[in-house]
């Protein structure tokens, strides 16, 4: 069931236990299509548009604000504790919210994302893309850059499922993309966030992703108490499509460990 809560539209499906699920940069919610349809019969999924990105309208963006929209969304649905799981862009929320209001949290998962502000060389880049962005418009900049986000095997044999997240990006308004890059620039390092976690960290990591690399993935493994930690060896930046039955997996086994004493 789709709905609204502050001009935030979200889709609430199944029952239990609660899992957030929180799209990248340049998507919306439906990036999870394939959990959501693996999960919906065994957890109850809060999955949002966040605000600039599908049918959620732009506000004020930074990661505090936009954990604070997914706090707030919460508290609508009398939701107390939860699973987040962000996928890059969306993992930066997720920390922010394990920042702000670590009360709420059951679980925390990264997919293909980092607690570490950006380094120069990331800095630098994503300045580039925003002006390109305000010189070009959100569709070439999406249909450049998101071929990248995948290996090239998923692309040679999926050509189509990448055209068409492409084509959905494409409606993106390009002050939405420019809001979360500016957003992005801004975000402080949270590695302090990991690294005192009380419950347990889920790590999910692409052997050929070149957008959050491997190694600065690694880094991450040890820094919270308890880390469930899995490299997708034929996966870039999204293995949620491009090996999804063992991102599946992976969260399958993570959920029943951090629910199982409810």
């Amino acid at each position: 069931m789709v709905k609204t809560h502050q001009n935030i539209s979200y889709e609430d499906t199944g029952h239990g236990d609660v899992l957030v699920l929180l799209h990248g940069f340049g998507e919306d919610g439906t990036v999870w299509k394939h959990q959501v349809l693996e999960f919906q019969e065994r957890y109850r999924l809060i999955v949002p548009d966040l605000p600039g990105s599908g049918l959620s309208p732009l506000s004020i963006t930074t990661m505090e604000t936009l954990a604070a929209h997914i706090k707030s969304l919460l508290d609508h649905e009398k939701i107390r504790h939860a699973c987040l799981i962000g996928h890059s862009m969306g993992g930066y929320v997720a920390l922010a919210f394990a920042d702000a209001y670590p009360e709420m949290l059951k679980g925390l998962g990264l997919f293909h994302s980092t607690a570490k502000a950006d380094s120069p060389e990331k800095q630098q880049a994503r300045k580039k893309g925003i002006t390109f962005i305000r010189e070009n418009g959100s569709a070439p900049f999406l249909k450049q850059s998101t071929p990248n986000l995948f290996a090239e095997k998923y692309k040679l044999e999926n050509p189509g499922e990448v055209s068409a997240l492409i084509q959905r990006g494409a409606t993106f308004n390009p002050e939405s993309l420019i809001a979360y890059y500016e957003a992005m620039l801004r975000r402080p390092d949270r590695t302090k966030v990991l690294e005192s976690m009380r419950v347990p960290v889920l790590l999910i990591a692409g052997a050929l992703d070149t957008a959050i690399p491997l190694p600065e993935s690694l880094s991450q493994a040890a820094m919270a108490d308890t880390t469930y930690f899995h490299i997708l060896e034929d996966a870039a930046h999204m293995g949620m499509w491009e090996a999804k039955e063992l991102a599946g997996k992976a969260l399958y086994q993570y959920l029943i460990n951090i629910f199982r004493h409810e």
